[in-house]
């Protein structure tokens, strides 16, 4: 087995914060190598790459990115202009992925199945920090391999991983079986998902940002093609729900809830609150869903969930993880992230202190080190991966440096109730980072 200290630092995923994460590395000497699971760099994002985010160019590249960028006669966007997500991918990540200093060391379509310590099980102590990180992966429906590492980064977000309709947590009743009825995220209701959508019975469920995409391109296409458009939300209040209007930090942000309040009020959407799913139910003339109160509503064509993503933690399951009990991000980082607290405007930046796990040289960083907490901000994101690059290389001094302001991070804010929006500033809470996700990617925009 090779000597720890000459193994590489592995980066799980390669959307903004992950990439991000292996420029540091390569800017400060470091070998990193970059699993991805899709097929292309930015994969989650060009997911919902036909919607448009609230914050401009100048907030959704890193720092250190952009120099190595520079170097190869990069020229950067616009700076106030607002980039779609496969914008970001195609004039940002891709370019970026391209470089000589990155491209030898990304691997497009490797899965990880597993994390672990070379030879230890999650039980044994004796000789774990010296021991590398030995990763299992499998490209495409080969073999498994092994990669070893002497430390790991997580940056794998969260869209692969969408919360369920029901309101407990899990799945409601018959959910699994109208699988073919329902999907999860921000479809394409203009493009590509066209055909889907036009004409028919739509129930669309979440009260964040994604939604508010979802629905409005809903109503454009009804304006082409009639259609029935029902929104459920968890919520029983919806004052402030659709924004700061015309004062909002972000005007397209301010645009889109302004919209969205005048397709409800017009009758163009129906708004059903306090609809909390218990069961869903497919027949020959649709698909209907149940509340724990008793009503129902359908039946409906197609369903759409926009309640946000979670977590996947079962490739971590054999290192010693940290997490906070109810936000399942690093216990450190749970309470200035908390949406019973925080908006995305209001969490503090933080960095390799804030995101240490007990097992050493492993972190969690962008979407999915917040956990279920949907606060996530870019930029934040990219404070996260410097800090935690300069711990892993040494420089302590540089890790515990703040070097993100809060009128910075104060780009985005939201309503701290969003247990359901699932996107606050990072559209389908992707790793964008809509996102969000993620100097900040705000919630998307939507077209038409």
């Amino acid at each position: 087995m090779r000597e720890r200290g000459s193994l590489p630092v592995v980066v799980i995923g390669a959307g903004p914060i992950g990439l991000a994460a292996a420029a540091h590395l390569v800017s400060r000497g470091e070998t990193a190598v970059v699993l991805e699971a899709g097929r292309a760099v930015g994969a989650a994002v060009l997911a919902w790459g036909h919607v448009q985010v609230f914050s401009p160019w100048r907030y959704n590249v890193d720092p250190v990115a952009a120099k190595l960028l520079a170097g190869a006669g990069w020229t950067d966007p616009e700076p106030d202009v607002l980039p779609t997500g496969r914008e970001i991918v195609e004039q940002y990540l891709a370019p970026l992925a391209a470089l000589p200093e990155l491209a030898p060391h990304i691997r497009l379509g490797t899965r990880v199945v597993a994390v672990r310590r070379a030879g230890l099980d999650k039980l044994a102590t004796n000789g774990r920090e010296r021991a590398p990180f030995e990763l299992r992966v499998r490209v495409g429906d080969g073999p498994e391999e092994t990669i070893l590492a002497r430390a790991v980064i997580d940056a794998s977000g969260t869209y692969g991983s969408p919360n369920p309709l029901g309101a407990n947590g899990l799945p409601a009743v018959g959910e699994a079986e109208a699988r073919a009825r329902i999907v999860h995220g921000i479809p394409d209701v203009l493009g590509a998902d066209r055909a889907r959508y036009a004409g028919r019975r739509v129930l669309v469920v979440g009260s964040g940002h994604s939604a508010f995409n979802v629905l409005l391109e809903l109503v454009t296409l009804a304006g082409q093609t009639p259609a029935a458009i029902t929104w459920a939300i968890r919520r029983t209040e919806i004052g402030g729900m659709y924004g700061g209007g015309a004062a909002d930090a972000l005007p397209a942000r301010g645009a889109l809830g302004a919209r969205l309040r005048d397709a409800v009020q017009s009758g163009r959407v129906r708004l059903v609150t306090g609809f909390r799913i218990r069961e869903v139910a497919g027949d020959a003339a649709g698909v209907s869903v149940g509340a724990l109160d008793g009503r129902r509503l359908g039946p409906f064509d197609e369903i759409v969930g926009a309640t946000g993503c979670r977590p996947d933690l079962a490739m971590l399951s054999e290192l010693r993880l940290g997490l906070d009990a109810t936000v399942e991000s690093p216990a450190a980082l749970a309470p200035l992230i908390d949406p019973n607290v925080h908006s995305c405007g209001t969490v503090p930046p933080h960095g390799a202190d804030e995101l240490r796990h007990p097992e050493a040289d492993f972190y969690v960083v962008g979407m999915k080190s917040y956990g279920r907490a949907p606060t996530f901000l870019m930029l934040t994101g990219y404070e996260q991966v410097r800090s935690v690059v300069a711990a892993l290389t040494g420089d302590l001094e540089a890790a515990r440096r703040v070097e993100l302001s809060l009128p910075e991070t104060g780009v985005c804010s939201s309503s701290p109730a969003a247990e359901e929006a699932g996107s606050c500033c990072a559209p389908a809470c992707c790793d964008a980072t809509p996102a969000v996700v993620p100097a900040a990617i705000g919630a998307p925009r939507a077209r038409g």
